[in-house]
C-alpha cells in the first residue's frame, strides 16, 4: 500500500494508534512490593484497618487475617493489643452487634447465636455476656413470626407435613425443642384450613 504521493507508510502504520496501558496495580498497597523495607507494625496496622473498614470483625478473625499475610505472631499481638486499647477492636461490642443483627435479620435463637459467635472466634465468656441480654419472651415471639410467615407458603399441605417442616426450620435457627413444638402445634392447629366448623 502507498500514499497518494507514492511514498510508503511507516511499518507500524496499519497497526493503528498506540494503546496506552494502565499501570500495574500495587497489590494491596503492600510496602513489601515497593522495594523498601516496611515497618512490620505499620504494615500489620494497615491490614487490620482494611479488614475493619470492610466489616466489623472479632480479634480472632483479625489475627487470622494477619496470619494469612505471614505477619509474625509477636507483631500481630502488639498491633491487636494497641487496637484494643484505642477501642478499634472490641469483642464485647462486636458480640453484642452480631447477636442483635442475627436476631433481627435471620431470627436466630440463643443456641444458633452461640454457635455463630464461636465460629467468629468470640470466647465463651464474652459470648455468654452478649447472650445474657436475649429475652426469652422476645425469642418466643420471633419463633411465632417465623412460623406465621412460613405457614403462608404451605397452604394445602397435610398438618403432619407442615409440622415437620416448621419444626425443622426452627431447629435450624437454634430454637429449643419444647418451644418449637409448642409454637408449631399451636400454629398448625389454629390455621384456618385445619379448623373444624
Amino acid at each position: 500500500m502507498a500514499f497518494a504521493d507514492g511514498s510508503a507508510p511507516p511499518p507500524d502504520w496499519a497497526a493503528g494508534p498506540a494503546v496506552s496501558r494502565a499501570p500495574e496495580p500495587d497489590p494491596e498497597a503492600d510496602p513489601r512490593t515497593r522495594g523498601q523495607e516496611p515497618d512490620p507494625h505499620d504494615w500489620a496496622r494497615q491490614i487490620v484497618l482494611r479488614q475493619l473498614t470492610a466489616a466489623p470483625r472479632s480479634r480472632s478473625q483479625l489475627a487470622q487475617a494477619l496470619r494469612k499475610k505471614d505477619c509474625p505472631d509477636d507483631v500481630a499481638t502488639a498491633v491487636l493489643d494497641r487496637m484494643e486499647e484505642v477501642g478499634l477492636v472490641d469483642d464485647e461490642a462486636y458480640a453484642g452487634m452480631l447477636v442483635r443483627s442475627q436476631q433481627a435479620g435471620r431470627g436466630l435463637a440463643t443456641r444458633a447465636l452461640r454457635q455463630e459467635l464461636r465460629r467468629k472466634g468470640v470466647d465463651d465468656e464474652t459470648a455468654a455476656a452478649a447472650l445474657a441480654d436475649v429475652d426469652r419472651h422476645s425469642e418466643e415471639e420471633r419463633a411465632r413470626q417465623l412460623v406465621a410467615k412460613k405457614m403462608r407458603t404451605m397452604h394445602g399441605l397435610e398438618p403432619v407435613v407442615q409440622t415437620r417442616r416448621l419444626a425443622g426450620m426452627l431447629a435450624r435457627k437454634g430454637y429449643d425443642a419444647e418451644l418449637t413444638m409448642r409454637v408449631v402445634r399451636e400454629a398448625v392447629r389454629e390455621a384456618p384450613e385445619h379448623r373444624r366448623d
